[in-house]
């Protein structure tokens, strides 16, 4: 089973060796409401921890999905331009936004377990 780290900003990181599958928590996308629109870095572009990678846009907002780890992105989800609410029916799944070849591993000791972040949601909901 892969690991999954979150951000306190509800982003993912799901470690699949040296790749990083970056997307928002199901806790995200509930807040967010709708998906319509998301906007995705190129793939060969870099991402710094903490800096914006992507936007989301829904019926309610637009915010920025920033990157919870330093890397050069090797894939985009392209289907999500044609296809956005899968951001709502999966986002922790078919749902992801980028791909990463980390840079940093450090960078993930920063980031909560799966029981952190239910533990950290507890607190602001």
């Amino acid at each position: 089973m892969s690991e999954i780290r979150y951000s306190k900003d509800h982003e993912y990181v799901r470690i699949e060796g040296d790749i990083a599958v970056i997307g928002i928590s199901h806790y995200a996308q509930e807040q967010l409401g709708d998906v319509v629109f998301v906007e995705l870095p190129g793939v060969g572009d870099t991402v710094a921890q903490g800096k914006e990678a992507a936007v989301v846009e829904s019926v309610k907002a637009a915010s920025e999905v920033f990157a919870p780890v330093s890397g050069e992105v090797v894939e985009v989800n392209g289907a999500l331009e044609g296809t956005p609410a899968t951001v709502n029916e999966d986002a922790e799944g078919a749902g992801w936004f980028l791909k990463v070849r980390l840079t940093n591993p450090a960078e993930l000791d920063g980031l909560m377990s799966a029981a952190a972040y239910e533990d950290f949601l507890k607190t602001i909901s």
